[in-house]
């Protein structure tokens, strides 16, 4: 028994088994602890993913109610905006009229005088332009176009745009149809065919020819207008064609500053009165094809005499 104890080797041995046991009960006791701590750590982990959830789609709740009040207040701007405009544009239309009706009368009552005739076309001419941009501006913000009582050949209805830009010299017209425009859809037609012509003249060089050629298809009359500029990229012809699909309402905030209205007003006018618009084809002289197809529907044999009467508002 006595030399068990003196053994040294032994107590090593049995100091070794203690440690070994101490250390495996702590390793134990550590490994408890760390299973606790991960599964708390798993618990607050899931609580926090579940805020961040919850935080989420309330950060989208709120994002879609105050993309829902930016749309309200816009809407209710935009409006205001087109009731101010199609105030204004009406009275400056009414004024417009008057003014022509005075003008018919004055070139009728110095016809004879070449001079005074000259000066009188050249108001007459700038008041024409005046009336197209009051008209369109109109009818971007809900108002209607002034109605002639007659018909007018498809002819006439091509030379009245003429007159009505800019550069009208550039512009030649040429019809071997012998058809005549309804006269609900004459103003209409004829303001779309000016604000194509005027975009023809403005993308094209000074003195290079615009020319408007009309003719019979099966399904009613397509006037065309042909430039030599430099034609569309791509961008332009996608966002032209949107405009010229559009169903009937336009934001005019998003026609730039100067506002580019032409294709806004050509499409609505397009769907109000039931003939189509489109351009983006190139023309003979690589700039750009336009057409304005009005279908039979607004199409007659009867004619009557060109008349500048004063226009009626169509009720909306």
């Amino acid at each position: 028994m006595t030399s068990f104890i003196q053994e040294p080797l032994l107590w090593v041995l049995l100091v070794v088994l203690v440690a070994a046991a101490l250390a495996v009960l702590s390793a134990r006791r550590t490994n408890l602890a760390l299973r606790r701590g991960k599964g708390e750590l798993e618990r607050s982990l899931a609580e926090a993913r579940g805020e961040i959830g919850r935080l989420h789609l309330r950060q989208q709740e709120m994002g879609a109610r105050h993309a829902h009040d930016v749309a309200d207040v816009r809407a209710d701007a935009e409006s205001a905006t087109k009731a101010v405009l199609k105030s204004a544009m009406g009275t400056l239309q009414s004024l417009a009229e008057e003014q022509q009706l005075l003008l018919d009368g004055l070139l009728k009552k110095y016809g004879n005088d070449a001079e005074v005739l000259g000066d009188l076309m050249s108001v007459d001419h700038t008041g024409s332009q005046f009336s197209r941009r009051a008209k369109g501006i109109s009818v971007l913000c809900g108002g209607w176009l002034g109605r002639r009582d007659g018909t007018a050949t498809v002819y006439d209805v091509a030379r009245s745009a003429q007159g009505r830009i800019k550069d009208f010299g550039r512009v030649s017209v040429h019809s071997q149809v012998n058809v005549a425009v309804t006269s609900k859809a004459v103003e209409p037609v004829a303001v779309v065919l000016a604000e194509l012509l005027e975009n023809a003249t403005n993308y094209s060089a000074p003195g290079t020819p615009v020319e408007v050629n009309i003719q019979a298809v099966p399904s009613g009359v397509c006037f065309i207008v042909d430039d030599a500029g430099l034609g569309m990229d791509q961008e332009t012809k996608d966002r032209a064609a949107t405009l010229l699909a559009s169903d009937g309402t336009v934001d005019i905030t998003s026609l730039g500053d100067p506002p580019r209205v032409g294709f806004a007003v050509s499409g609505m006018l397009a769907a109000r009165y039931g003939f189509a618009v489109s351009v983006g084809s190139v023309s003979p002289y690589g700039g750009v094809r336009a057409v304005i197809r009005v279908p039979e529907e607004l199409l007659t044999t009867e004619f009557n005499e060109p008349v500048q009467a004063p226009a009626r508002v169509e009720p909306a």
